[in-house]
Formats: structure tokens, sequence, C-alpha cells
């Protein structure tokens, strides 16, 4: 049935930040101790899970929450050059314009993430809600379905990464899995979400495409 709410992923979904993303990483790497991505590593790792990440990188899961703030905090320093991915821009406001609910669930931070909103004049999203690496988004998921009294078949999670799509099978909503972000296609498949969609208009020819209730 068609959702009542989309919950979008941030990072690599509708925010292009991978490359910066990888920048920050290796510029990391001396002080923190893990090896930095090579541009031959790049394939491999769209591949992998974070967990499969960190055991690559050699960053012990102890590190990681120290690691991923210091990150976070060096990307706010690099907000204003992050681009939105290609038709991502036209296609939430196109939705916002038809009525449809939507929020932001992501494991970047509030301030970026209203630095990009404010920067690109998307007032447009209800909520963002914020989760951690390690503790994943499945908690945040079942927060989001008590605050706005949704039942899980009434969400649907849009998402770039294999955690997104573990996150929806863990809480019972549904997923669909955009090819353009930080994991790739043949790695998401393999998961088994909902939807695989290789555009943004795909996006809006799916919900369009669903029964209302």
């Amino acid at each position: 049935m068609r959702p009542k709410l989309v919950l979008f992923d941030f990072d690599g979904t509708i925010a292009d930040t991978f490359q910066c993303g990888v920048e920050i990483l290796n510029s990391m790497a001396p002080e923190f101790g893990f090896r930095p991505l090579a541009p031959f590593d790049v394939p491999r790792v769209r591949d992998m899970r974070t967990s499969d990440l960190m055991r690559f990188l050699g960053i012990p899961a102890t590190r990681l929450a120290k690691i991923s703030r210091r990150g976070k905090e060096e990307l706010s320093r690099r907000m204003d050059s992050v681009q939105p991915l290609p038709g991502m821009l036209d296609l939430v406001r196109s939705l916002r314009a038809a009525g449809v609910r939507m929020g932001i669930l992501t494991s970047n931070s509030q301030d970026n993430v209203a630095a990009f909103l404010a920067k690109f004049d998307l007032d447009i999203f209800e909520f963002v809600h914020t989760s951690s690496k390690l503790a994943g988004k499945g908690r945040v998921v079942r927060k989001i379905l008590r605050a706005h009294k949704l039942k899980p078949r009434e969400i649907l999670l849009v998402g770039d990464e294999i955690r997104d799509i573990e996150a929806a099978q863990e809480t019972g909503i549904h997923v669909a899995a955009v090819t353009w972000g930080y994991n790739s296609a043949p790695a998401l498949a393999a998961i088994k979400p909902d939807h695989m969609l290789a555009s943004p208009g795909a996006i809006a020819d799916l919900l369009r495409s669903l029964p209302s209730a």
C-alpha cells in the first residue's frame, strides 16, 4: 500500500557526500592508526557492510564512535561544498507538492543536515532523526513508529546502504534501495530489499504505483 510516511536516508541518497567522506576518512587515518582507502579500494568497499569496512581498514569497534564523531565535525567544515545528488531536489520538492509526508533518518549530525537543507531551501521534511553507526537505525525506526502512531507497513524507507535494508527488515517497514549511493547495486540486491530503484524518478513512479489504503 502507499506509505503514509517516506523516510529518507541522507548521505548517498539525498546528499552526495561519498568522495568528501573518503577524503575525511583518509585524513584521519594517520592519527587513528588505520589504513587509508586507495582509489582501487573503492569498488571493493562499496560491497561491504560497515562492520566489514571496519575490519578492512583496521578500525576496532571501540574507536568507531570517536572516529565517527570526528568525521562529522570535519564534514561540518565542508558542508558548503556538498551538493545534492542529481534529480533529488526536484524529486523531494515534487513529493512535497503532492502532499507526501517525508522525514530524514541519518547517521550524520543534525547540524550538518540542517545546514544542507537550509542551503537548498528544503524546509519540507517533518523531522530529522539521527542514529549512530554502532547502534544502527532500527532503534530509531521504532521510535518514529511510536511517535507518529504508524504501523510498519505505513512507512517506506529510501536508502543506499545495506544497513538501511537491514534496519527496515528488522522493524518490518518497507524499504526501497537506491543504486546511486554508498553500497553497490549487487550488494544491495543480495539483501533482498522490497524495491530496487535506479533513479530519483523511479521513487515517484513507485509511490504512484502503490494502491492507497
